[in-house]
């Protein structure tokens, strides 16, 4: 456990429990908690310690959601597990590149296509609102791997804010689920890419273990509380939830673009 005072743990734990909740119903939980990592930790910790250290607490919050949903939601796991393993595949090519690149330049258009989606979502109520009849089709399945799978992962290496919003949002359209089926099968596809980041930064020695094990039983509470309160609101509420967080994406990447 680093040298912080009790005041910054309880804190701390706090912010996963609130994270815990907001990633559980529509994705974006480490808007709160990375952040509150990043300010937490004495200074001079390594900014590895607090990725590491999130991902740690996350993958215990999104698999209890995970498990969650899955008792109550209709969640077709088997295509979920396989868009995970393309979004693991995707996400390891952008952490590759990431090294190489300046992402700065992308997130002006990633903030254009997020305030586009916004406007669809408001202009479009029925967005997400019940299901289509019948399972998706084998064409859907192929896009949603390659998009949510495979596109989504590879923005989740190179640049990550926002991945389970996206997520949450690309399946909406291309499975045709409502809103609380997609959030339940988007945390499927997190835990297999929170699986893969985890196990790199354990690797590397960059996870700060008695912290995050602390921060995850509040996550996880956190976690099934928030899916408990999706599937019982339903998806008018995850709607409003969804519009609430793409627009604190937009404004976390303008900060971090044009102020941090």
């Amino acid at each position: 456990m680093p040298d912080i005072s009790l005041t910054t743990v309880v804190l701390l734990c706090v912010a996963a429990l609130a994270a815990g909740w907001i990633d559980a119903v529509v994705g974006g939980g480490g808007l709160l908690l990375l952040p509150a990592l990043l300010l937490g930790l004495p200074a001079g910790t390594p900014a590895a310690h607090a990725l590491g250290t999130n991902k740690a607490v996350a993958i215990v919050g999104t698999t209890g959601a995970a498990v969650t949903y899955a008792r109550k939601a209709p969640v077709d796991v088997r295509t979920a597990v396989r868009i995970g393993l393309a979004a693991l595949a995707g996400s390891s090519g952008g952490a590759f590149l990431a090294a190489g690149m300046s992402t700065e330049v992308l997130k002006p258009v990633i903030m254009v296509v997020l305030l586009a989606v916004a406007a669809f979502v408001i202009l479009r109520p029925a967005f997400g609102a019940a299901p289509a009849p019948g399972p998706a089709t084998r064409r859907q399945i192929l896009a949603a791997i390659g998009l949510a799978g495979l596109g989504i992962g590879f923005y989740d290496g190179l640049i990550g804010p926002g991945t389970g919003t996206f997520l949450v949002l690309a399946l909406t359209a291309l499975l045709h689920l409502d809103l609380v089926t997609a959030s339940a099968t988007a945390k499927i596809v997190n835990c297999c890419t929170n699986a893969g980041a985890l196990a790199m930064f354990a690797w590397q020695g960059a996870v700060l273990w008695q912290l995050g094990a602390l921060m995850a039983v509040f996550n996880l509470a956190g976690a099934m509380l928030g899916a408990r309160t999706a599937l019982k609101r339903g998806s008018g509420f995850v709607r409003v939830v969804l519009l609430t967080m793409v627009f604190a994406l937009v404004a976390n990447m303008a900060y971090e673009q044009w102020v941090g």
